[in-house]
């Protein structure tokens, strides 16, 4: 483990892991992504960019922060995909035992795993909503059933999921697709009468994982397969407050930056969704 950077850079009152309501994560993993490499410079990139941001949240006339968000020492090195994910489900596992808000912050789609386990260990009833350009459902890619294009096939194993965003797949994945609990970006990039159907598959208790290409890539160019005809800044973010207002959302993951060295936008936007979805969950009076 390397030392992180405190997200949002806060005094030293509000970033300690005693008093924290909330704690970061991250992940520098990226041993199982296939194309655009990079992943593993997400965090220290999001955690450089969430430097610059107001912490004033206009939209919930909050100021989250001052709940407390301590930021863990990063997960990394030189670790096997295994390792990695037992790693993130150890440290998840500790802090929601004491009962902290977890946000893990990758890395590539793997890391999300050992996030989900903690948390469907601890908590019942409980749904993931995915938010991604891709469906990751393949049983195994490359030789391994823990790839990053293999991640919400290992959710399901732990517990109900429902996909959001998505527009690429493979032929292999339409038999493990449940089109009921699947909402396709090019059905919903224009309406919003899907939201409420979309929360309606949900149960009470929620983990949400963000992958980074959900997100039209003219906003997000910076993932590893960035794909076309995604979705817009304030349709997600619609969505998601409606999802946090409707349910009890136990903790999310952001996940797939690879950050570019010359265009630092879509750093800053990953640190602003996080800040954004905290904000959400504690700035408007919810439990």
């Amino acid at each position: 483990m390397v030392e992180a950077i405190n997200f949002g850079y806060l005094p030293k009152e509000y970033s300690n892991p005693e008093n924290a309501a909330v704690v970061i994560i991250p992940v520098a993993y990226d041993g199982t992504s296939t194309w655009l490499k990079g992943a593993d410079n997400g965090p220290a990139a999001i955690l450089e960019a969430s430097a610059n941001m107001e912490l004033y949240d206009i939209d919930t006339d909050s100021e989250v922060w001052k709940k407390g968000i301590f930021t863990e020492e990063t997960i990394g090195g030189e670790i096997s995909t295994r390792e990695m994910m037992d790693a993130v489900a150890l440290t998840t596992k500790y802090y929601l035992e004491k009962d902290k808000f977890v946000v893990v912050i990758g890395g590539e789609h793997s890391v999300s795993v050992g996030a989900i386990k903690a948390h469907a260990e601890k908590y019942k009833d409980l749904t993931i909503l995915q938010l991604d350009a891709h469906s990751d459902l393949r049983e195994e890619y490359n030789g391994s059933k823990y790839n990053h294009a293999c991640v919400m096939a290992r959710a399901k194993e732990l517990c109900p999921i429902v996909q959001v965003g998505i527009r690429s797949m493979d032929s292999s994945e339409k038999k493990s697709v449940d089109t009921s609990k699947t909402f396709f970006a090019k059905d919903i990039y224009d309406n919003t009468d899907w939201v409420k159907k979309a929360i309606s598959k949900l149960s009470d208790n929620v983990y949400i994982t963000i992958d980074l290409d959900v997100f039209d890539p003219s906003i997000m160019p910076s993932t590893g397969t960035p794909e076309p005809g995604g979705l817009l800044w304030y349709d997600v973010m619609a969505f998601l407050k409606a999802v946090i207002e409707k349910k009890n959302v136990l903790g999310f993951d952001v996940v797939e930056l690879c950050p570019g060295a010359e265009n630092k936008a879509p750093d800053f936007l990953a640190a602003k969704l996080i800040y954004k979805l905290l904000s959400y969950k504690f700035g408007t009076g919810k439990k």
